[in-house]
């Protein structure tokens, strides 16, 4: 295990015994307050006591659910459950939620009952107030506490046992207001007001209701695998700003516990290779992760179709397609036919025959896909596959070396050269210089310009085999020069 894994399973343990802790409290807080309403209740006949009891009650039932399904849903995937157990969590609120009805239908059956049939009545005490301001004030505490650690942690379950507690606690203030008024009923003989009690147990279960259908929708999206609000256009303007990637074909967004999980397909160019398009992605989904912290991604790469216009971009993707190295493609047209020229590189230990073949599959690829091609001239190269010894080219070194020094600095365009380099690598000469360029020039013709003094190199020593020249913008630093990449003729 590495130690980024360590330090994640760490992090699970500490989330999931924060999460367990704020639950087990939420159990002992709903029950206490439960027993201390329902005695209450009972002494004064309350039913707006009584509902907001029961309401309390479906509190200590549901922080049980949800101490029970955070415990199952940190459990990490297996075989199983490949995306985890965080649906739990969904499922554990929906429960909460019908609870939640279940327990506003018989509040309203009951509130009814008293309103319009059998009046009961209720005598306010000291202790009824004592409880309620009790109730009221340890739900808010229980409801700031859980919401805190839900959304750290975005749990679904947390937030629905907050949203419990919160209700509880303005149905609480709403019971007590309803006590106040029956109180003055009897206090100045207002027989009116006498009804307060049930129409507060009414408004408790509206406000119920209210919470139940917008926490049971937000769980059926979930369990539905509804893509979270908002979460696709986050995404895509996250990935539009990833340099090589033309668009998102598609985003699917899901959502599991406090896991949110991006299935994810991006265009890229294409021709280059596949060491960049994997940097491409990978900055993607640092950027998603940049606004999701938690996302668990999938990423799959597909190349853009070249443009019709473009026959050297589609030159190159008919060969990377069929698994072919190139390089030094070039084309021309020549009595409204097309002429392609390219290198192709080989293994090494092939025989002429099969490298032919390879060759020859390749041309017919191009024949095939490509309207207009006369004539494939492709050149063979083997390819290069490890690192070869060196040693000094001969005895004469030094002569040499400042001779192609002279050579390079007689040629037109060149501001000056240096660090002249010869050396024998498997039997071959090689030579690498260092020319400094004036530093507007255009690559078109910085390259024209290395081309000549190859050429010169060659006339002068037929027995070099490569030049690999290193061409730089003058006033660049020593440093910068050496840590710059060559620019081959």
């Amino acid at each position: 295990m590495t130690g980024d894994d360590r330090m994640n399973a760490m992090t699970g343990r500490l989330s999931s015994q924060e999460k367990q802790a704020v639950a087990m409290r939420s159990i002992l807080a709903a029950g206490a307050l439960m027993l201390m309403k329902l005695a209450v209740g009972l002494e004064t006949g309350s039913l707006g006591i009584l509902s907001d009891a029961s309401h309390s009650g479906l509190d200590w039932v549901a922080a049980g659910v949800t101490y029970y399904s955070v415990r199952l849903a940190d459990k990490p995937a297996d075989p199983s459950h490949p995306f985890g157990h965080g649906k739990i969590e969904s499922l554990s609120a929906f429960i909460e939620t019908a609870l939640l009805l279940l327990t506003c239908a018989w509040i309203v059956a009951e509130s009814l009952e008293r309103l319009f049939f059998q009046p009961v009545r209720v005598q306010p005490s000291v202790w009824a107030f004592a409880v309620m301001g009790i109730s009221i004030w340890v739900s808010a505490f229980r409801s700031r506490a859980l919401a805190r650690v839900a959304r750290k942690h975005q749990s679904p379950a947390l937030e629905a046992d907050a949203l419990h507690f919160s209700t509880d606690a303005y149905s609480s203030g709403v019971v007590v207001l309803g006590l106040v008024l029956v109180w003055a009923s009897g206090r100045w003989e207002i027989p009116w007001l006498g009804r307060a009690d049930p129409i507060a147990a009414l408004v408790v279960a509206a406000m119920i209701v209210n919470v139940s259908l917008r926490l049971g929708r937000k769980t059926v999206d979930t369990l539905v695998d509804a893509a979270p609000e908002g979460a696709e256009a986050s995404i895509a303007r996250a990935i539009a700003s990833v340099e090589e990637v033309f668009t998102g074909d598609r985003i699917r967004v899901r959502q599991s516990g406090n896991q949110l999980f991006v299935d994810l397909r991006l265009t890229l160019a294409s021709n280059i290779p596949f060491e960049h398009a994997q940097s491409v992605v990978d900055l993607a989904e640092a950027k998603i992760r940049e606004v999701f912290p938690n996302a668990d991604v999938v990423i799959r790469a597909s190349p853009r179709q070249p443009a019709r216009g473009d026959l050297l971009e589609q030159l190159r993707s008919v060969a990377h397609r069929e698994n072919f190295l190139v390089h030094n493609v070039s084309a021309f047209e020549l009595n409204g036919r097309v002429h392609v020229d390219l290198d192709l590189e080989v293994d090494p230990n092939l025989k002429l025959e099969a490298a032919h073949q390879q060759a020859t599959r390749l041309e017919q690829q191009i024949r095939a896909e490509i309207a207009g091609v006369e004539r494939v001239n492709i050149h063979l190269e083997p390819l290069v596959k490890s690192v070869e010894p060196a040693g000094r080219a001969e005895s004469n070194q030094a002569g040499m070396e400042q001779k192609l020094k002279e050579i390079a600095r007689k040629n037109p365009g060149l501001v000056d050269c240096h660090s002249v380099e010869v050396h024998s690598v498997g039997g071959n000469l090689l030579v690498r210089l260092h020319c400094t360029m004036e530093p507007g020039l255009p690559i078109s013709m910085v390259h024209e310009i290395t081309e000549q003094i190859e050429f010169r190199f060659r006339r002068a020593f037929p027995q070099i085999s490569k030049v690999s020249i290193h061409a730089e913008p003058q006033g660049e630093t020593e440093e910068s020069e050496e840590s710059s990449p060559p620019l081959s003729a």
